[in-house]
């Protein structure tokens, strides 16, 4: 990973922040993302509830655009 690029684990169902050892135990409801490096690298989409952090589908985020945001990871 070049510069300040680093990887971070998240809840799928609260979108908290996790240890990787959580993440470890339950992959199938954590998420490890890369942040930081270039900001116009951008090669992953995630949607999220804006109300409540939690990851939802594409169908959702088009179902509920304005409580959704979209990020580039």
């Amino acid at each position: 990973m070049a510069g300040n690029e680093h990887e971070v684990n998240r809840s799928a169902r609260s979108g908290r922040f996790v240890k990787e050892s959580t993440a470890e135990r339950n992959p199938r409801t954590t998420t490890t993302e890369k942040v930081g490096g270039d900001s116009d690298r951008g090669d992953r989409e995630v949607n999220r509830s804006a109300s409540t952090g939690k990851f939802v589908t594409k169908t959702t985020a088009e179902l509920h655009a304005d409580t959704t945001e979209t990020q580039r990871l």
